[in-house]
Parts: C-alpha cells; sequence; structure tokens
C-alpha cells in the first residue's frame, strides 16, 4: 500500500503522525511495517530509485505487510528536516533517504530507526566520515550511484576528441556534485585538456550560468547533481541553440539535455536499497553491518534527438535512451 502526499499535506504534522505508528499488526496477526520515504526532489532518476525500492520490499513483504509514506522535499533542506523529524516523531519501522539531502536529514534526525539511502555518491562524503571502510557502523546504510567517471571522461573524449575547453555544470550545495567534479577534473589535467567549473547555488541561477559556459566552452559535463536535474530542460534550451554537446552523469539528466552518458539505472539500485531494508526488517541485520552496495552494470547511452540536432553520431556500442 502506498500513501503519497504533497509537502504541504503533511504540515500537519499531529494528522501524518498518527498514521505512521510503527509495525502494527493485521487482522491476521502479520506484522506490517511503516516505511518514510524522504526523496530530496522529483526528477526522473530518483523517481526510479523510490519505485524499485517500493517494488523489492513489496515483493519481500507482501503488499499488505508494508506501508509506505511517501514525501517529496521540493529540493529544500528543510523541508527534508521537517520530513524526517516527523517520520521519528510517528516512530516509523525504517526511512528511505533517497540523495544526500534526504539521507543528511535523516541521519541528524535519529541515531536509532534504521535509514536506507539510495542516490548517494559517496556515504563518505555525505555524512562526514573519514576513515571509510564501506560501512557506516551506524544506523544508516544504502546504495551509492556512483558511475565510473574516468569512463565517462574516456566518453568524452571519445566523441570529442578535438575538445578544446570543457565546462564543468554543477550545484556548490551538493557535496557529492563536488565530489564527482574534482575526480572529473583529475581526468581532464591527465589527457591535458583545459575546463572552467561553473557552479550554481540554486536553480535560479541555472540558465544564466549555462550561457555563460556555452560562450566559453566547446563541450559540458554535468555529474549526477539533483538540482541539475530538475532543470535539464532548461539546460537544454541553452545548449542545444549554442551546438553544444553535454555529458551527463546519469540517464535522467543526459534524456533532459545530453548527447550522451555512462549511466547506471537507478531502478536497480533503488530495488538493491529494498533488499536490503527487508534483510534489516525481516532478519533484524544492523544497517551500519551492511557494505554500502553499488550498481552492478553500466551502460553507454545516447540522446538520438539532441545527436541528430547536434550533428553528432554516436560510436558503436551506444544504446539509444528510450523516448517517452
Amino acid at each position: 500500500m502506498k500513501l503519497k502526499r504533497t509537502f504541504a499535506a503533511i504540515m500537519a504534522a499531529a494528522a501524518l503522525t498518527t498514521t505512521l505508528t510503527a509495525c502494527k499488526s493485521d487482522d491476521s496477526g502479520e506484522k506490517v511495517y511503516n516505511i518514510g520515504i524522504c526523496q530530496l526532489v522529483e526528477h526522473p532518476a530518483l523517481d526510479a530509485a523510490t519505485d524499485g525500492f517500493i517494488a523489492a520490499l513489496t515483493e519481500k513483504l507482501g503488499e499488505e505487510n508494508v506501508k509506505f509514506n511517501e514525501q517529496n522535499a521540493q529540493n529544500e533542506m528543510t523541508n527534508c528536516t521537517t520530513i524526517c523529524n516527523t517520520f521519528v516523531s510517528g516512530n516509523v519501522d525504517l526511512i528511505l533517504a533517497n540523495a544526500t539531502g534526504a539521507l543528511q536529514a535523516a541521519a541528524s534526525a535519529t541515531n536509532s530507526i534504521p535509514i536506507v539511502g539510495t542516490s548517494i555518491t559517496s556515504y563518505a562524503v555525505a555524512m562526514g566520515i573519514d576513515d571509510w571502510t564501506n560501512k557506516t557502523f551506524d544506523n544508516v546504510t544504502g546504495t551509492s550511484d556512483l558511475a565510473p567517471i574516468d569512463g565517462q571522461e574516456d566518453m568524452l573524449m571519445e566523441m570529442f576528441p578535438d575538445v578544446k575547453q570543457v565546462g564543468i555544470i554543477y550545484c556548490s550545495a551538493e557535496a557529492n556534485s563536488k565530489y564527482q567534479v574534482d575526480l572529473f577534473k583529475a581526468e581532464l589535467e591527465a589527457d591535458g585538456v583545459a575546463y572552467k567549473e561553473y557552479s550554481v547555488a540554486d536553480s535560479n541561477e541555472i540558465q544564466a550560468v549555462a550561457t555563460t559556459a556555452v560562450g566559453e566552452c566547446d563541450a559540458l559535463y554535468i555529474p549526477t547533481d539533483n538540482t541539475i536535474a530538475n532543470a535539464a530542460e532548461t539546460i537544454k534550451n541553452v545548449v542545444v541553440p549554442a551546438k553544444i554537446p553535454v555529458i551527463a552523469g546519469e540517464e535522467g539528466i543526459c534524456k533532459g539535455c545530453g548527447v550522451a552518458t555512462l549511466s547506471i539505472s537507478y531502478y536497480d539500485i533503488g530495488y538493491k536499497a529494498g533488499e536490503m531494508a527487508y534483510d534489516i526488517l525481516a532478519n533484524g541485520t544492523k544497517a551500519g553491518d551492511l557494505d554500502i552496495a553499488f550498481a552492478p552494470q553500466f551502460k553507454k547511452m545516447y540522446n538520438a534527438e539532441i545527436c541528430e540536432e547536434l550533428g553528432i553520431t554516436p560510436p558503436e556500442g551506444y544504446e539509444a535512451i528510450a523516448s517517452e
């Protein structure tokens, strides 16, 4: 059973709390688990991860034995905090934190309720853990959406070997975006390619920053970044008329404004997160004892529409992103 509300609806915290009492029993005496889902923002990648998570837990626990309260924070950290605090007040059995901001809010809200993250590039960066061992040893575990950054840079060089300067656009408020940017810069430096960073503080700056970038660079790179992903159409409206190609960190951004990506399946990492949640709920496994899980495979994909508009023929071995 899936309960989905707008963020405005959860402002009635007392009403929400009464719907989120933990682990009741149904008429048959079986446990009914209450799961709070905090998703940072609505866009295709995060939506797919949430769908995968819900599918896995529903399959493993049974539809009648699990209830989901799915909330979207509309890319506002204060909303993430409110949502997660309300889940804690309602004593949910487990929290799914979808994206870095949601994970940080959930971890700040509770050190006892299990938290499973998904769509997190680096848990060490997100949680400020220096001595990283691929486990949190706390109440947190989950799945990572980190794709091979070196492979993405290789893709850019394969498609545009004569590139002179690469523009890198990301949101400075997202620590995991900066983490990817630093890795990508190191790959460009190793190949002797010039680059320039273009950071935005929020979505209001994207159009202006993108316009500046296309005037100074002949190709762009965008890592997995929730703020940019939520404004991919804005980027497209700048880069396509300027004939500047974008290599994207994931399929959703590529579908919106890019020409190619080396991407994971967000549904798959969400599904894996659901399997981890089942292990915690059904088997009593401590979240922090579970290794962070990564995507099992990556795909070279291209955006046929934008490639055609820019006159780009993708190399052999690239799969066209399905259009809706």
